[in-house]
């Protein structure tokens, strides 16, 4: 897996969180069977900038906890051979996931663990418009967290 991780944000600090977003990445990918190599970004980013981006690509004017934007979503794009699936990109806001750790009671590795796996799924087109959906997605988030012992502590 090729990953990039970029942090846009100054609030929150990532120096324990980017090996953490690694492992939960190459976890899902292994519990969801994706064995061919992917290309993923993640960006930490602030309250202020997923607020923007929630606004300006979703029309949703409010902060958000994650962001993920689909590569192979849309129109089909022809990928060179040999080169990884370009999955996409997961943004997600540090601020807001401090925040639900403290209103949930739990760490924040548990959180951004979580809001990793949840980018992840979206990213592979899984989705929670219908209840069916959002029951799947449910699965297979707490498998992935099952795998990592990031349970709710």
């Amino acid at each position: 897996m090729d990953l990039y991780i970029n942090n846009e944000q100054t609030k929150v600090d990532t120096s324990e969180l980017e090996a953490l977003v690694r492992k939960v990445l190459e976890t899902g990918l292994k519990v969801l069977a994706v064995k061919d190599p992917v290309e993923i970004s993640v960006t930490f980013v602030d309250n202020e900038t997923i607020r923007t981006l929630n606004r300006d690509y979703r029309g949703v004017d409010q902060v958000t906890d994650v962001l993920s934007f689909a590569q192979e979503e849309g129109a089909e794009f022809i990928q060179p051979q040999g080169a990884p699936r370009m999955l996409g990109d997961i943004i997600i806001a540090l601020e807001r996931a401090v925040e639900q750790s403290n209103e949930y009671n739990h760490s924040l590795e548990r959180e951004v663990g979580y809001l990793t796996a949840h980018g992840l799924l979206h990213l592979l087109g899984y989705d929670h418009q219908t209840e069916e959906e959002r029951h799947k997605m449910r699965e297979l988030e707490e498998l992935v967290m099952v795998e990592l012992n990031l349970t709710r502590d």
